[in-house]
């Protein structure tokens, strides 16, 4: 697979761009794994390569684990990028914080003309650092937002707990649950001790063509379908032209990510990989391997028809 690395020094964001085989004049930015060039990202691009689109896949930097800061001009930068290629049809697509950050792309940049958020929030997340300090694998980012705009943090929701105790309480919940990671109580705590101002929210109104919204009720990490169905009362409330498509589950986990793409890594061992991860995986295999399945017919419908 061809690709051309881009750099915040020469093209004004980390990525890599992975153009498709096929004569189209469709793109999609991925945010997918860790870095741009990591596994997940490789696997994104060809997922979206079978739906005759090219892939541009971005992150905070090279094998960069943390998300504070992030200047969303980057995403304009990105689009200067595709126009430049010849890209007329721009899609974003991504996944946990990165579902996030496609909205808010999308609500910034009226090019975008499809959203695919999965296990995303409606709301912009206080930055964190994965650093290992104090033996902690990530901590909250003081005073910073995951996003940034003309050099100012967009406002956001702080966390319940400061570090070390913020990752403290993430492994206690998981120990509860059964998973590798949990984060759900922490997420509820946050939003009780500071009820969401409207500064903080997404403003999805302005996000223009398809939205498409993926999450499962056994999500564990936040409460990402509560978040969905509360996206989709301000879309409404708000007469939004946007066509909203939410694909909500009962069983997924937080990997809520077409069983197509996954099956591209790990053609045989999915449903063990997300087991290993998370405790509802375990107990309803059939079922989440269903729904990432009905998950990849239902996306790769959409991308083929826009």
């Amino acid at each position: 697979m061809k690709k051309q690395v881009l750099s915040v020094e020469q093209n004004g964001f980390y990525g890599v761009w992975y153009p498709c085989k096929a004569d189209t004049d469709k793109a999609v930015i991925i945010m997918l794994g860790d870095s741009s060039d990591d596994t997940l990202a490789k696997t994104g691009a060809k997922w979206i390569h079978g739906s005759y689109c090219h892939a541009l896949a971005m992150s905070p930097g090279k094998k960069d684990y943390s998300t504070h800061s992030f200047p969303l001009e980057r995403f304009g930068r990105a689009i200067a990028f595709l126009h430049e290629k010849g890209i007329k049809k721009i899609g974003i697509a991504g996944a946990s914080t990165t579902g996030m950050m496609a909205l808010a792309a999308a609500s910034y940049y009226p090019e975008i003309s499809l959203t695919i958020a999965m296990s995303p929030c409606d709301f912009i997340m206080q930055g964190f650092i994965r650093d290992g300090l104090d033996g902690c694998e990530e901590r909250p980012a003081d005073g910073e937002s995951t996003l940034t705009w003309q050099g100012k943090p967009l406002p956001y929701l702080p966390y319940a707990y400061p570090h070390p105790d913020y990752w403290h309480r993430i492994m206690e919940e998981a120990g509860q649950r059964g998973d590798k990671i949990a984060s759900r109580s922490l997420f509820d705590r946050s939003e009780l001790l500071h009820p969401l101002q409207e500064e903080e929210m997404i403003r999805a109104e302005k996000i223009r063509g398809t939205i498409v919204c993926v999450g499962a009720e056994d999500d564990s990490l936040w409460d990402t379908c509560r978040y969905i169905r509360r996206l989709e009362k301000r879309l409404a409330a708000r007469r939004s032209e946007a066509r909203f498509i939410p694909l909500l589950y009962r069983h997924g986990t937080h990997f809520v990510f077409p069983e197509t793409m996954i099956r591209m890594v790990l053609p045989f061992g999915a449903s063990k990989l997300i087991g290993f991860m998370f405790k509802a995986a375990r107990k309803h295999p059939k079922e989440c391997e269903e729904t990432r399945r009905d998950i990849a017919r239902r996306l790769e419908s959409i991308l083929i028809e826009w």
